[in-house]
């Protein structure tokens, strides 16, 4: 998936073990299934607050009235550098952020103070390809934390404590994790990264309580299963397809939605066939882990466009009755619709929401598409293809608004990219890509030096798109919608937090921030007042990425570092 410049953990400070800021005694919540099911309004218990993925909080108090009014009203640096990209998850007044290098931070979420700190004891020569974490999950009155070594952890939610770690995999082997768990039934569910190390991914689910191993099931199908023969030979035992971020979960037929990431190594010549379950959505039943539906977004991927984003799970007018819909901005550059059942997905539409040259044409039936030969890349050659290799939209995720019926997308438009392809060797713990990184290009096309980075908002309803606002940088913002008809999102390099009217696109209210804004933006209320909250800390993708376009560009452009979370409220 993403991929560039190791960077070594930095252990010696980290020590695996809560920090007290003080004695505390204040009550907690315990987290319950029904709780997750139908989180009260004020707060925000899982990654994108509710399993359907929308990434919207009812709440109304801050609208398009008042919205320029908000203000800073507390914040907290973590003294952390690299990219903060997990939510600010919240329970009761107690609010939980996770920092690169697996910190997990639990606040007072009215004033900001310290309540207690737990700091992972990472390995001496642990390498991290991607160092940062995706947020907790919470269950009960615990804290559950998914690690860069491949651990899954579950800490007292009072007090920090470690009341258990489950080794998940090998990280020598490149395994690694960065996702937020999904906690669904008492079951906590993990996927690894790694794709591009030559490993083989799966998805594990473990017992909230025990942290015994429940099921696990490979995204990479095994002799006898069905979809192995799309892999030759024993490509299989090194075929990436790791998944990044957390799932959706429909509670009517206990199915877990997955994301799958991109096959390894990344040139697709080097492993002929469609490669299951790569680039896909999966549907696991939660409660044996097996796979009852799937389906490819593109196959034998070449492109290094990984579909690890979860599907929104919204029900949708179709010809005059209501469809149970999966909803994808895919990497790919594609908006895909798709129909869910118990046992099933099927094909409803796709179409392009940023410049794509690669499809030729979609199956009408199963949404298979169909490719400009010239546009893939292959190893020996030189192949350019548009979107880049980061896609119309990354890892960010899209939010849904029940009250506009908008889909809003963070995308990224005028970029293409070029490969030149090798043979891979595999060596253990190694990158397996077959791509070298001199040999990795970004392309902006000319309108790029206008703009880059895109907040589309798509009806739909209609399948159209109803507005677009446009930005010079590039954008990484993941979405937040809220009940008062504003979406919130950061992303771009000039540090900016916005506020947008739901309906026009229009920039209502904007704050500049210490750093570049990657993190996933939530709200919550407490005491009557709501307050929104997100992590400012640039770093990873986002900055590799621009030093691509400082070199394309001629320029140089400077994003601080360093993490702080913000929460804004009214005066």
């Amino acid at each position: 998936m993403r991929f560039l410049f190791l960077t070594l953990a930095l252990s010696f400070t980290l020590l695996g073990v809560a920090a007290h800021a003080a004695d505390d005694a204040r009550p907690y919540s315990p987290v319950t299934d029904a709780r997750l099911t139908a989180p009260e309004p004020g707060n925000w218990l899982m990654y994108r607050r509710t399993y359907d993925s929308w990434g919207y909080s009812p709440l109304k108090q801050i609208d398009t009235s008042n919205v320029a009014q908000l203000k800073p009203l507390w914040s907290f640096s973590t003294g952390v550098e690299e990219g903060h990209q997990a939510p600010p998850i919240v329970n009761d007044g107690v609010m939980f952020i996770t920092t690169p290098r697996d910190q997990v931070l639990a606040l007072d979420a009215r004033s900001g103070e310290l309540i207690w700190r737990y700091r992972r004891e990472l390995p001496a020569d642990l390498f991290q390809l991607h160092p940062t974490n995706r947020g907790v999950a919470l269950y009960g009155d615990r804290v559950y934390i998914a690690t860069v070594d491949a651990f899954l952890v579950a800490l007292d939610a009072r007090s920090g404590a470690v009341i258990w770690e489950k080794p998940v995999e090998n990280y020598l082997a490149g395994y690694y994790m960065t996702m937020a768990p999904l906690v669904v039934e008492g079951r906590v569910m993990v996927g690894v990264s790694g794709g591009e190390f030559g490993v083989r991914g799966f998805i594990q689910a473990f017992d909230a309580t025990s942290g015994e191993s429940l099921w696990k099931t490979f995204t990479v199908p095994g002799p006898g299963e069905p979809g192995h023969d799309s892999w030759p030979g024993e490509t299989w035992k090194k075929g990436g397809v790791p998944v990044w971020i957390t799932g959706s979960y429909d509670a009517e037929t206990k199915l877990a939605y997955w994301g799958t990431g991109n096959a390894g190594p990344w040139m697709g010549d080097q492993r002929a066939g469609d490669n299951l379950y790569s680039t896909s959505v999966i549907a696991l039943d939660v409660a044996s882990g097996a796979i009852r539906a799937h389906h490819q977004y593109h196959w034998n991927d070449s492109w290094d466009w990984d579909e690890v984003a979860a599907p929104l799970l919204i029900d949708l007018e179709r010809n005059g009755k209501k469809q149970k819909s999966l909803v994808h901005a895919g990497r790919d550059g594609y908006l895909w619709v798709l129909e869910r059942s118990a046992n099933d997905i099927r094909y409803v539409s796709g179409q392009p929401y940023v410049h794509q040259n690669v499809f030729t044409k979609l199956d009408p039936e199963s949404g298979r598409p169909q490719y400009d030969p010239t546009k893939i890349p292959r190893s020996g050659s030189r192949s350019e293809f548009c979107p880049s290799l980061w896609g119309g939209k990354d890892w960010p995720p899209t939010a849904y608004s029940p009250d506009t019926g908008y889909l809003y997308i963070p995308a990224n438009e005028n970029l293409c990219s070029a490969f030149t392809g090798e043979k891979a060797k595999y060596r253990r713990g190694e990158l397996y890509m077959g791509v070298p990184f001199a040999k990795i290009e970004v392309l902006p096309t000319p309108e790029a030096r206008d703009h880059i980075g895109e907040l589309q908002a798509w009806d739909l309803a209609t399948g159209k798109k109803v507005w677009t606002s446009k930005f010079k940088s590039h954008n990484w913002g993941p979405v937040l919608t809220t009940g008062g008809g504003l979406v919130f999102s950061g992303g771009t390099n000039d540090r900016y937090f916005r506020a947008f009217d739901a309906k026009s696109g229009k920039i209502l209210w904007q704050q500049r921030t210490n750093s570049g804004v990657v993190g996933v933006p939530t709200s919550y209320s407490l005491d009557g007042k709501q307050y929104v909250a997100v992590q400012s800390g640039w770093g990873v993708d986002a900055q590799r990425k621009q030093d691509f376009l400082d070199k394309a560009f001629g320029t140089h452009t400077q994003v601080p570092q360093g993490g702080v979370l913000w929460v804004f409220g009214l005066p």
